[in-house]
């Protein structure tokens, strides 16, 4: 689980400094200290206090902080001074959190901090826009960077809700389906129950099986509840541990249909984000680390860090690509291409605009095949009841009319 680290240092010019970072690793943050050159005086894991109010903020989404980017590289671009800039996008920002973030990196500034190290004290920032601030501000083309930014926040947001839009039609539908399954199986057998013991005679096998699951679900929901909240609790449980992340997310890559939109959405995430780093100036192998923190799939992540490895002994960055199984030969081949010609930061741009469309048609094809997949269980749940309800009638109407 990421930490929040509350450290102290001295600059090279002997000015005391003092900030917080979350990492999921301590010696994370002492490395990325001594590459800013600051001499650790104190590091300790900021205490976790519990306060009602935080449940009460507005979260700060990826469109808020791609309008923000947005905003600020237009006018950089203008020329106003930064400072001006700052307070500005405080004084519009609509949520108090942000507002008050903002502030603080205004505040920081006029007391000469550089735009970098300001941000990097707010974990909203992450390792990824901060590291592209600090190339902006060293090369003299923050506004560029900004932009660069603006853009990545902009199509990372879009890349979001499409997989949302994916995975909000099949849930709604089996929500519907389980409740009025439910509510039939509660309230519309029992009625039917007692019709039954007033018939007498045997009943049906399906019919058996209905009112068994009616009557449990009556008398003993408590239980059913329970083992639910145990599934629940277990598998987050198992999710949270390095093994039970790689395996859940190697089992969803592989689930038809889904597992393609995950696959795709996963690899333009990956072209994106390390493009944007390459072509802002960040080191190749400080953007594959960035790149596999925000991966979103631990395979995925396991594959980028494999490929750090390789470019770290003076390898190549397709070769590990290839071997991990995650990503098609196409996009592996125009990689080993960019790295070739040195246009990698293009080509992985030309790749992330691929699979941006590509994640657009895989979601319309689960779109269109989960649709009538689920009418049909539907249909199967609601009419395998009802059938399993008339069959004693049929039985009965047999009977009196032989």
């Amino acid at each position: 689980m990421p930490a929040t680290f509350v450290w102290k240092g001295r600059s090279p010019t002997g000015e005391i400094l003092a900030g917080e970072y979350v990492t999921e690793n301590k010696q994370e943050l002492i490395s990325h200290l001594r590459k800013r050159k600051i001499i650790v005086t104190s590091l300790r894991e900021k205490s976790k206090d519990i306060n009602i109010r935080f449940s009460f903020k507005k979260r700060i989404t990826v469109k808020d902080m791609g309008v923000f980017t947005r905003q600020f590289s237009t006018m950089i671009n203008a020329g106003l001074p930064m400072v001006q800039c700052l307070n500005i996008l405080s004084a519009q920002a609509d949520k108090p959190h942000f507002k008050k973030i903002i502030s603080t990196v205004t505040s920081d500034v006029e007391g000469g901090s550089t735009l970098a190290e300001a941000l990097a004290k707010h974990p909203i920032f992450t390792q990824l826009y901060v590291n592209m601030v600090e190339a902006g501000e060293a090369g003299g083309i923050l506004d560029l960077i900004l932009n660069r930014l603006a853009v990545y926040l902009e199509k990372a947001e879009a890349l979001q809700r499409k997989v949302k839009s994916a995975m909000t039609y099949p849930t709604v539908v089996a929500v519907v389906a389980i409740s009025a399954t439910v509510f039939m199986l509660m309230f519309i057998i029992p009625t039917f129950a007692k019709m039954f013991s007033d018939f007498g005679g045997e009943l049906p096998l399906p019919t058996k099986i209905v009112l068994g699951v009616s009557n449990f679900l009556r008398g003993q929901w408590y239980i059913l509840l329970l083992v639910v909240g145990g599934a629940i609790f277990a598998f987050k449980r198992f999710r949270a541990t390095e093994m039970g992340k790689e395996k859940i997310d190697r089992l969803a890559l592989r689930v038809p249909v889904l597992g393609m939109v995950i696959r795709k959405a996963a690899i333009a995430r990956f072209t994106r984000t390390l493009g944007t780093l390459i072509s802002s100036g960040v080191p190749i192998l400080a953007g594959l680390d960035i790149t596999a923190r925000t991966a979103g799939n631990k395979v995925v992540e396991k594959a980028i860090y494999a490929t750090r490895e390789s470019i770290s002994q003076g390898e190549t960055i397709a070769e590990p690509l290839r071997q991990c199984g995650v990503f098609p030969p196409m996009v592996t081949q125009m990689i080993g291409v960019g790295e070739q010609t040195g246009a990698l930061d293009e080509m992985l741009d030309k790749i992330a605009n691929f699979y941006d469309s590509e994640v657009d048609t895989a979601v319309e094809q689960l779109t269109s095949i989960i649709e009538p997949v689920m009418i049909v269980l539907m249909g199967v749940l609601v009419g395998g009841m009802l059938i399993a309800m008339y069959l004693p009638m049929f039985k009965l109407i047999t009977v009196i009319s032989g």
